[in-house]
């Protein structure tokens, strides 16, 4: 459960906690410099791209997030969930997310990776349907850690923000997800990049020189933004996405003028004692990226973490070394990938193609989300990818936050362009549209009235264990069916853009997305028919999608923020939240009573009688949840599950109902 609040002079009295581990508590304490309430208080951005963790792996346990008490996991055949997943060995046999319990054997802490290839992770990923995860992956591949074996992570996610809904860009490994983090896209000449395959300067398994079109950082330059790469060039883990691109290897080559320049801005040494002393000196550049070490990377069987927990919290200490320069600064700490651990939430994407090439729902502006190379997943969308876990560290994301809008990488380079101006036409119009650009992550107007959290753990001893573990170790998933379960508790909540609906009308399912700004991407399951790929519809802010209603329907509907519908039956009525309450409609010529249970926050139950065709605005108390609503309507045979929360433009509370115990099967 989240820490108490604490005042900054309770802070400062806990001693003990703060000597243990400095870096946070100095992160905590330092108020943000505020001169105008809005980004343009934010003078430096530094970011640090660690490696192949996804968001269940770390956080699926944690409270206030969309773990593993997701209370709507995605249907799979055999009326199983998302969450039993066939065995590799025998796919009679069922698993479920497990623990990686370091305290019983500290080996675990060095997990043994998994596949991560363009490949497998479609796979895995199987066009929305995720039912065979452990065949793509391997049984560990379901492993997981909790609050006891990563204390330093979930310290950071306790004090600042934690995003629960941040996709890496693509279905596959380490160098295509850089290359969109400092680029925005994955295609161009000599692309598409779908492998590592030019992750090393001298490297060119294709003879063609390297990639050929303009990252981000190129654009900085040409508009006067200050900024740098912070590596060791010896001890970089191959994770400098730039060293694959032309004009990059060029500039190693360069013995002055501009291409030097940029040479020492992004392929040279320049590593964490750089930082430092840039940051005492104030002179850290506007925006900053860190390529970590191999120990420090995260990485499974290479580093952990407790290993990462360290590097990190060094990096942590060198920003906040002057506090003059972290009250205007922001660090962003991400996952490239998920390596191949299992994350429950399917990616949104542009609709999968089916035999004949007509899109499986709809998507504007998607044009090159989809992969145009071998014949076998020819035309599949490159992403999102799994989730992956996103720590937003500043004076205005403080207080144990959870943020829960549609991110990937390329939100970093937008993050970063709603500060500088720095325009990234690399990013598809699909990718602006779905996913955000992290300003919802940050209070600007009043920073500094977060609460502070004590209890701050050190990361010395962790590290020098597993740094003497040597090696990877591979758990032995259990053999019984066992729930991995999530703490409860709930967490403060960002604000998301999301309006969301899913009515019935004129004989058509629509969906509605009544949005100011920000599309989204609704996913539809046919529950007779699992086996089939779930159809995709992207809906732009302010807009609408209808799609053919049969006579006898059974569909699962979900989106962004925990909305969820489920429509069974013959659709004999509608309700969907209005401005003004739950809006009920009667869609037949004929009398028709419908109950209301409220499935999880106790509001009491409704009986509402509808004369033929009448609409009926129906009142239910959601202050007790939050904002949040589960709610069953039915009548004779039909029935109509709604579940999401209510946006008002202000911080809530995460949902209280979402922990506990998986579900496995379907309800």
């Amino acid at each position: 459960m989240t820490a108490m609040p604490h005042n900054r002079r309770t802070l400062l009295k806990a001693a003990a906690g703060f000597a243990a581990f400095p870096a946070i508590a100095r992160a905590l304490d330092i108020p943000a410099k505020v001169r105008t309430g809005t980004i343009k208080d934010v003078e430096h951005i530094v970011i640090l791209m660690q490696e192949n963790r996804s968001f269940d792996h770390y956080f699926g346990a944690m409270n206030g997030v969309q773990g593993f008490g997701d209370r709507f996991p995605i249907p799979v055949a055999h009326d199983r969930t998302v969450f039993a997943q066939p065995r590799e060995e025998d796919k009679t046999r069922l698993i479920a997310p497990f623990a990686l319990n370091t305290a019983r054997d500290f080996r675990l802490m060095r997990v043994e990776g998994t596949p991560h290839s363009f490949k497998d992770a479609q796979a895995a990923w199987d066009q929305g349907r995720m039912d065979n995860w452990p065949a793509a992956k391997h049984n560990h591949s379901l492993g997981y850690f909790t609050r006891a074996d990563m204390p330093f992570q979930y310290a950071l996610a306790d004090a600042f923000t934690l995003c629960d809904a941040y996709f890496c860009a693509m279905h596959s490994g380490t160098n295509p997800n850089r290359v969109f983090h400092w680029t925005g896209k994955n295609v161009g000449p000599n692309g598409p990049v779908i492998d590592n395959g030019y992750d090393d300067i001298k490297a060119d398994p294709k003879s063609h020189g390297g990639y050929d079109w303009t990252t981000y950082p190129e654009r900085l330059s040409a508009a006067d933004v200050s900024w740098q790469v912070y590596q060791d060039m010896k001890d970089n883990f191959t994770d400098n996405p730039l060293v694959g691109f032309k004009t990059y290897r060029a500039a190693d080559k360069a013995t002055g003028g501009k291409l030097a320049e940029l040479a020492n801005r992004s392929v040279r040494t320049r590593d964490l004692d750089k930082l430092k002393e840039d940051v005492l000196a104030g002179k850290l550049p506007q925006v900053s990226w860190i390529v970590g070490t191999a120990e420090g990377s995260e990485h499974p069987s290479t580093s952990s973490p407790a290993q990462g927990a360290d590097y990190t919290a060094k990096v942590l200490d060198a920003l906040t070394a002057n506090p003059e320069v972290w009250a205007k600064t922001v660090f962003l700490i991400n996952f490239d990938e998920n390596d191949g651990y299992f994350d429950h939430v399917p990616p949104p994407a542009p609709p999968s193609l089916d035999a004949t090439g007509a899109p499986l729902g709809f998507a504007e502006g998607a044009d090159a989300e989809y992969h145009q190379g071998d014949d076998k997943y020819r035309n599949r969308p490159y992403g999102l990818g799994p989730r992956v876990p996103m720590y937003v560290i500043s004076p205005w994301s403080k207080g144990g936050y959870v943020a829960s809008e549609v991110f990937d990488h390329t939100s970093v380079i937008r993050f970063i362009e709603a500060r500088f101006g720095v325009h990234e036409p690399n990013i598809s119009p699909w990718r602006r549209a779905v996913c955000g650009d992290l300003t919802s992550c940050f209070d600007f107007k009043t920073p500094n009235d977060q609460p502070f959290f004590a209890g701050m753990p050190q990361t010395t001893e962790l590290a020098d264990r597993a740094r003497k573990l040597g090696g990877e170790t591979k758990p032995q998933a259990p053999d019984a069916l066992i729930a991995p379960v999530q703490e409860k508790g709930p967490r403060l909540r960002r604000a998301t853009p999301y309006a969301l609906g899913c009515g019935i009308s004129n004989g058509q399912i629509v969906l509605t997305n009544n949005s100011h700004a920000g599309a989204a991407v609704f996913h539809v399951y046919d529950m007779d028919n699992l086996a089939a790929i779930p159809r995709r519809f992207t809906v732009s802010a302010g807009k609408a999608i209808a799609m053919p209603l049969k006579d006898t329907v059974n569909l699962w509907i979900s989106g962004p923020n925990g909305f969820y519908r489920r429509i069974f039956g013959q659709a004999a009525f509608t309700g969907e939240w209005g401005s003004k309450g739950l809006e009920l409609r009667n869609l037949t010529k004929a009398p028709l009573t419908v109950i209301i249970r409220d499935e999880a926050y106790n509001a009491p139950a409704q009986t509402i009688a509808l004369t033929p065709q009448e609409t009926r605005i129906v009142t239910i108390d959601l202050t007790i949840s939050h904002n949040w609503y589960d709610l069953s309507l039915t009548s004779d045979a039909n029935t109509l599950r709604l579940s999401g929360h209510i946006e008002d433009g202000k911080p809530s509370m995460s949902n209280p109902a979402a922990f506990g115990p998986a579900v496995l099967d379907q309800a």
